[in-house]
C-alpha cells in the first residue's frame, strides 16, 4: 500500500462524498429534539419576584424584602419600617463577633413573601411598607468614625417618618442610634425601654467611655434621654457594681431584676414597664440586647449571663410593649454568630424584629398612626 504525506488528511480523497455524509449528519441532528426538550427543562414554569424567593437564593435582606438605601426613595415609598444595620463591635470588653450580627440576623429566617403572623392575627407586609435600607458605612477599628456615620445612617432614615429598627452589633451602637432618635423627634422627648442582662451605665471602659458597657450613661449625660425616662428589665448576675446602681437611682432610673421575674412573673413585670414607659416620654426606643434571654437558648453573645428570661417571654414582651406605646425606633444587639449554634441566637433576634413589626401592622390596620412627621 502506498503511504500517505504526512501533511495528508483522509477526507481529502473523496470530498464529494464526505461532504454528503457531513450534510446528512446535520440534518439527522436538526431532526432529533434538543437538548432542553429531551430533558423536560422547555416546558414553560411559574418564576418568583426575589421577594417570593426562598431566603437562601439572590442576596441577603431581612426578609427579602427590598434593599433600598436612598434617602429620596424611602421619602416616595411612605416607608413605614426601614432595617439598619450597624455591623459594629470594636467596643466590646469580652468575646468579639457581633460585627457579623446583622447578617447573620438577616439570613435567620425560611419564610418569604406575605408572611402570616399566628401571634398576632396579620400579614404585616400586606399593611405596611417594611424595607432594608443597608448598613451604615462601618470601617473597622475606628469607634468614633462609627459611632458617627451610625448617626446619621439612623437620623436620615428616621427623617423620612420610617421607624428604623437597628440591628448590632455590639450594644455601644445605641448611644449614636437612640440619639439620632431623640434628635429627629426635637422638641417631642423619647423614653428607652431596655432588655438586657446587664444595666450599661459604666462611666467608662477601661477609660473607654464610649464602650458597650456605657452608652446609657452616654445617653444620660448628653440629655438625649432623661434618665427617669430609662426603664430596664432582665438585670442579673454580678454587675454593675455598687457605685454605678447608686448612679442610677440618683438619676431616676427604674429597672427590674430578672428575680423579680421569677418571683412575680413576665407578665406583671412587663405590666410595670409598659406603665412607667408611658409616664413621661412622648415615645419610646426599643433596645433588646440579646443577653437578656438565657444563653442556654442564646448562647451567642458576647457576654452570656445564666439564668435569663425564655425566648417566648421576649417575644411576647415585644408584642405587648410595641402594641401599647408609640415606636419611635429600635434595635436588636449582641448576637454574636461565631458562637452561635444552629442560628438559634440569631433567630431569635430575627423574631424579634417581626414581632414588632406585626405589632406595628396591628396598630396600622386599626387605624393608629405608625410613621412619623418630622416636626409635629
Amino acid at each position: 500500500m502506498a503511504e500517505r504525506p504526512d501533511d495528508a488528511h483522509p477526507d481529502d480523497a473523496h470530498p464529494e462524498g464526505d461532504a454528503a455524509r457531513g450534510a446528512a449528519r446535520d440534518a439527522g441532528r436538526s431532526a432529533e429534539p434538543g437538548f432542553a426538550a429531551a430533558n423536560g427543562w422547555d416546558r414553560e414554569y411559574e418564576t418568583f419576584s426575589d421577594f417570593e424567593l426562598p431566603t437562601y437564593v439572590g442576596p441577603t435582606t431581612f426578609m427579602n424584602l427590598p434593599w433600598v438605601t436612598d434617602v429620596t426613595d424611602l421619602h416616595a415609598r411612605a416607608v413605614d419600617v426601614a432595617i439598619v444595620g450597624a455591623p459594629f463591635d470594636d467596643a466590646v470588653s469580652h468575646r468579639p463577633g457581633a460585627r457579623f450580627g446583622p447578617r447573620a440576623i438577616r439570613e435567620a429566617q425560611y419564610t418569604s413573601g406575605s408572611i402570616n403572623s399566628l401571634q398576632l392575627g396579620v400579614e404585616p407586609f400586606e399593611i405596611l411598607q417594611v424595607v432594608d435600607a443597608g448598613d451604615a458605612n462601618i470601617v473597622p477599628a475606628w469607634i468614633e468614625r462609627a459611632h458617627a456615620l451610625i448617626y446619621r445612617k439612623v437620623h436620615e432614615v428616621a427623617n423620612t417618618g420610617a421607624i428604623p429598627i437597628v440591628l448590632g452589633g455590639d450594644h455601644s451602637i445605641t448611644w449614636p442610634s437612640a440619639t439620632a432618635i431623640a434628635e429627629v423627634r426635637r422638641p417631642g422627648s423619647i423614653g428607652i425601654v431596655h432588655f438586657d442582662a446587664h444595666a450599661d451605665t459604666a462611666n467608662d471602659d477601661w477609660g473607654v467611655l464610649s464602650g458597650h458597657g456605657t452608652p446609657m450613661r452616654r445617653l444620660i449625660e448628653s440629655g438625649a434621654v432623661d434618665g427617669r425616662n430609662f426603664v430596664q428589665v432582665g438585670l442579673r448576675g454580678y454587675w454593675p457594681p455598687v457605685d454605678v446602681f447608686e448612679w442610677m437611682q440618683e438619676h431616676g432610673l427604674r429597672y427590674h431584676f430578672m428575680t423579680e421575674i421569677e418571683e412575680r412573673g413576665a407578665d406583671a413585670v412587663i405590666d410595670d414597664a409598659i406603665a412607667e414607659a408611658l409616664d413621661g416620654p412622648d415615645a419610646i426606643y426599643l433596645s433588646v440586647d440579646i443577653d437578656v434571654v438565657d444563653p442556654g437558648l442564646a448562647p451567642g453573645t458576647g457576654t452570656p449571663e445564666p439564668g435569663g428570661m425564655l425566648t417566648r417571654e421576649l417575644l411576647r414582651a415585644i408584642r405587648r410593649i410595641v402594641s401599647a406605646v408609640e415606636l419611635a425606633g429600635m434595635d436588636i444587639v449582641e448576637v454574636s454568630p461565631p458562637y452561635d449554634h444552629a442560628e438559634t441566637t440569631s433567630m431569635i433576634a430575627n423574631r424579634a424584629a417581626l414581632e414588632a413589626i406585626s405589632a406595628l401592622a396591628v396598630k396600622k390596620a386599626a387605624g393608629r398612626a405608625v410613621r412619623f412627621v418630622p416636626g409635629t
